[in-house]
This record gives C-alpha cells, sequence and structure tokens, in this order.
C-alpha cells in the first residue's frame, strides 16, 4: 500500500466531483487558466472529450459506485456520433479512455463494439498507401507520434472482425512510424512529413517540441504507452522492443525517476508533468509484460516514484483554489496555452497510473447500477445504418496544431 497515492486518487475523486457540481453536463474541461476550468476556449478537434468521463470510468471501477458509472455514461454517449469523424486522428484518446472502460464494466456490449469497430474503420481512412501511415490531423503529408495512441482503434476492430485489411493498415503505420519517428537511442520526433508522390520520409519535424530533432517529452511517452499496447494487442515481438528502447531513453534522462520537462534538449527546462503522468502509466502495463526481470522493476519503480514526485510537488491540492488534480502541466507552450497549469490528457493519464499502481490484484465488482440497453440511448444513435449524413460528421478542423 503506498498511502501517498492512495491519498492522491481519492483527492482526484473530490477534484472531479467538485467539477460535476460546478459546470453543466455538457461542458468537457481541458486545460485550466489560472487554476481555473471554464475558460479554455482553444479547443481545435476536441481531442480531450473522453478524458473526463474517462476518469470517472476509473472511478467506477475502484469503488464500485454507481454515482461515477452513471455521470461517466452521461458524459460518453454525446460522443458518439465521433466515431464517423474522419477529421482526427484522435479516436483511441475518445473512445478507448470511454466505451472501452464501459465495455469492461458491463455496458451494452452489442452497441459498444459496433461503435468502436466503426471507429477503427474511420481511423483507418487516414491511411496513406504512399508513405504507408495514417496521416494526422494538419495536413496530408503529416505523421504524428500522437497516432500511436490511437491506431489500437484499428487493432481493436480488426481483431475482433477478423479483418485483414484492416490489420494490415495497423501494423503499416507502427512499422513506419518506428522507422521514421523512433531514432536509434530510443527518443522520438514528434513528427515526420513526407512526399505525397513519392511516399518518401523527407524529414522529422515538430509543432510542439523544442526542433525537429529533439525530444519533446509527451511525445516520448505517447510512443512508450503506444507501442506497449500494440504489443498487448498484437503480441509482435517488435513493438515490445521499440516500447522498451523508449523506456530505457527516458530512464537515462531521468535515472532515479522524476518529473519530464516539456523538451529534453530545450535549453530552457521548464517541467511538464504530463510527460511523466502519462510515461507512468505505459511504463507500468510495459514492466508487466517486459521479458527481462531487472528491466520491468526498474520501469515500474521509474513510474512509482515519478508518480510520488509529481504528488509531492505538483498535485493539485499544494494550490489554494486549484481546480485541477495535476498542476505543471503543458498544452502548448508556443502558443502559450495550458502552460503550468492542469491539462486533461495528464489528468486522465496520471489518474490511470495511481489506479494502476494501488489496484489490488483482484478488481472490485461494480455495484448495481442504471442499465444501458440500446434502447435506452438518443434516437439518433439507433437510425444510423450507413453512417450519419454530412451535417452530422464535424467539420473540417482549421490550421491549429496540438
Amino acid at each position: 500500500m503506498n498511502a501517498t497515492l492512495e491519498s492522491a486518487f481519492a483527492f482526484a475523486q473530490a477534484q472531479v466531483r467538485a467539477l460535476i457540481a460546478a459546470y453543466p453536463a455538457d461542458y468537457y474541461p481541458m486545460y485550466t487558466v489560472h487554476g481555473k476550468f471554464g475558460q479554455d476556449t482553444k479547443r481545435w478537434t476536441h481531442w480531450c472529450d473522453g478524458f473526463y468521463p474517462g476518469m470517472m470510468f476509473l472511478f467506477a471501477e475502484a469503488t464500485g459506485e454507481s454515482f461515477w458509472l452513471d455521470e461517466a455514461v452521461k458524459r460518453s454517449t454525446p460522443l458518439e456520433p465521433r466515431q464517423y469523424d474522419r477529421a482526427v486522428h484522435d479516436l483511441g484518446f475518445l473512445f478507448f479512455s470511454t466505451h472501452l472502460r464501459w465495455l469492461e464494466l458491463g455496458g451494452p456490449e452489442a452497441h459498444i463494439n459496433a461503435l468502436l469497430d466503426q471507429a477503427g474503420k474511420t481511423m483507418a481512412m487516414r491511411f496513406m498507401e504512399k508513405g504507408q501511415y495514417l496521416r494526422s490531423f494538419v495536413e496530408p503529408a503529416s505523421l504524428f507520434i500522437d497516432i500511436m495512441m490511437n491506431v489500437g482503434t484499428i487493432f481493436q476492430a480488426g481483431l475482433r472482425l477478423s479483418d485483414e485489411h484492416l490489420l494490415a493498415v495497423a501494423h503499416r503505420h507502427c512499422e513506419t512510424t518506428r522507422r521514421t519517428i523512433v531514432r536509434g537511442d530510443g527518443s522520438t520526433s514528434h513528427e515526420a512529413l513526407f512526399d505525397l508522390t513519392s511516399g518518401e520520409c523527407l524529414r522529422q519535424s515538430t509543432h510542439q517540441g523544442w526542433r525537429g530533432d529533439s525530444c519533446w517529452a509527451r511525445g516520448l511517452a505517447w510512443s512508450l504507452y503506444g507501442f506497449t499496447r500494440t504489443y498487448q494487442q498484437t503480441g509482435r515481438a517488435l513493438y515490445l522492443q521499440t516500447a522498451m528502447a523508449n523506456a530505457d531513453y527516458l530512464l537515462t534522462q531521468l535515472p532515479g525517476g522524476g518529473v519530464t520537462t516539456w523538451d529534453f534538449d530545450a535549453p530552457n527546462q521548464d517541467i511538464d508533468s504530463s510527460g511523466s503522468a502519462i510515461a507512468a502509466s505505459g511504463l507500468l502495463d510495459l514492466a508487466a509484460v517486459c521479458p527481462d526481470p531487472v528491466k520491468g522493476a526498474a520501469y515500474r519503480a521509474w513510474a512509482i516514484r515519478s508518480l510520488e514526485l509529481c504528488c509531492e510537488q505538483y498535485l493539485g491540492d499544494k494550490t489554494p483554489g486549484f481546480e485541477g488534480i495535476l498542476n505543471g502541466s503543458i498544452y502548448h507552450i508556443h502558443k502559450n496555452i495550458g502552460v503550468h497549469e492542469a491539462c486533461l490528457f495528464s489528468e486522465y493519464f496520471f489518474v490511470e497510473a495511481l489506479w494502476k499502481a494501488i489496484r489490488p490484484s483482484a478488481k472490485p465488482i461494480p455495484a448495481v447500477v442504471t442499465p444501458y440497453p440500446e434502447d435506452s440511448l438518443p434516437a439518433q444513435f439507433k437510425t444510423w445504418v450507413d453512417g450519419p449524413t454530412e451535417e452530422d460528421v464535424a467539420s473540417p478542423v482549421d490550421g491549429a496544431t496540438k
């Protein structure tokens, strides 16, 4: 039992309860401004909307309280039209944090599986044959490391449906990402840019990091976590090796565990606690599947120590009136948005990592909760047969980056 992490998990529940009471049900927090939500206006693709109900699903699993499951479902069903959203590369962020967790807690199986299948098919439509990658939301020539956190939707659908085309698309994207973004030392770039005519990778680039050849910490964490999950889904050793290379590089940067900076190579070493939160969650998964017990123990020890340091230095209870859970995160340093604040991607993966670290081996059985048969779902979700109309699909995003 780790009292520091247990206390932080309880604090997280209190903070989310307070948000539920303070803001309407159709509000999806994204980042704080001076410690307060409700002013987070620049959202672009709404890629974080699943993380708020996602935390509620985690609390439902941990406590068995019907309150958490009911609140999570209330905020997850409005996201369902986005299973058809071709404007984004973030369907894993949206639906693995919500509907996949709902399914694991006994949600309506047929409905959720159909939604996850469609999300995977929609993600696969981003595939660029010349280049063999899933394009980012920015432009067709762009591959983001973030997509490693979302390619799992294609594997989810491909494996359930035994769809060889979907599986091939997902594997090719992972292989291209490994070749063009993950470097020989295990560090990562944020982006790779391709020639659309030949499919050749032209160069590494970045929107969030210091330079194209530097290592943006959150991107490294996306890679570590994403390749670990693709290994868990597929059993391919190459993906495990890539995740371990990412992890080994991380441990060389912070050998004793710690709170990540926004970019390991930047002269301005601003803290970005989101990198630690995401990496810790990924490392706890990696430790469980690592074939080397010594390395596995090191990965888990780093994750636990990093979480403890985040709690000691950046937990929201250190700042009076702070509405978030974890302070010290950075949304976009170059645009000065969500800098040294709470950011929902950080909140969610911090809570997820805490739960992985303190969860007993035998999960509690959720309490009896309100049933959610398909007949209780909004009518629009039941009437789509061949997909939504053009008006139902999210409009194209602007040129902003995330």
